[in-house]
């Protein structure tokens, strides 16, 4: 499939911001099953962005801006082409060891609740690495009704509460497949779902390491299904906050509000 893709957030201050610091996670990188084709980054303040490549292999653009600042927009748009390899993802930028994604956070706590229901999922699939994913996939989306106006919550809160962002049920499910010992990271994106897909936040899933056979295999609890050429990966982390799309800091006085705009619109092949 081939995507235009659109990624607008804007800020909006009730009295003019001071400074603005702001580190963006928005650009895809290319990997076996999708391939940037064009892709730019448009700030409505006039400022330098200063490309670094993270820890995680996310390239990533901080800039500064004086103020005084009404409103800030950020525009991320481009095209992308994918290819359905059902999950499996080669040649992406690994830059940690594996074992640093057995590592938990606060967001992907394995708490005693978590840790018993990997377990008892797990034994019900077998030994099967792959089919432990499954189950686990399969259960979570059975069990937690996805609520985009949930609060934050912990692995163990989700899993008690039944209900979830996108966000924390990715959070669970990270944590539930690292209680297992699987190597696990948390993927920001987006997912195409017909038409002109429109969404207020990025999509979120997980990806687990099956060894050298394999390697990285998406999976994604909200839509109980591994990734296709309907996916789009955009960051990844051992939680959302590694691979949040904007992340900063804004002074000034009173209210600020925030709206995130994403497009996805499948075209034509050249």
């Amino acid at each position: 499939m081939r995507f235009a893709i659109i990624h607008e957030t804007v800020y909006r201050f009730e009295h003019p911001a001071t400074r603005a610091i702001q580190t963006l996670r928005l650009t895809p990188r290319n990997t076996d099953a999708q391939l940037v084709q064009s892709w730019r980054i448009d700030v409505s303040q006039d400022c330098r962005l200063v490309p670094v490549e993270d820890a995680f292999g996310n390239l990533t653009h901080t800039f500064s801006i004086d103020g005084p600042i009404d409103e800030l927009s950020i525009v991320a748009s481009g095209r992308v082409a994918t290819l359905d390899t059902s999950g499996v993802l080669r040649h992406t930028r690994d830059r940690l060891p594996l074992s640093a994604y057995g590592r938990c956070t606060d967001r992907t706590a394995i708490e005693t609740p978590v840790r018993d229901f990997a377990f008892d999922t797990a034994v019900s699939a077998g030994p099967d690495r792959i089919a432990e994913l499954h189950a686990l996939m399969g259960a979570l989306h059975e069990r937690i009704a996805i609520d985009p106006e949930a609060p934050e919550r912990r692995p163990a809160e989700t899993l008690a509460a039944g209900s979830a962002t996108a966000r924390d049920l990715a959070h669970l499910f990270a944590a539930a497949a690292r209680a297992l010992d699987i190597a696990t990271r948390v993927v920001v994106g987006y997912v195409y779902r017909g038409d002109e897909t429109v969404a207020g936040a990025p999509h979120l899933w997980i990806e687990a390491h099956l060894g050298p056979g394999l390697g990285w295999v998406g999976f994604d609890a909200v839509e109980n299904s591994c990734p296709t050429d309907a996916w789009v990966r955009l960051a990844v982390g051992l939680d959302a906050l590694d691979a949040t799309p904007i992340r900063g800091v804004r002074s000034h006085r009173g209210a600020e509000t925030c709206e995130t705009r994403i497009t996805l619109r499948e075209i034509a092949a050249v």
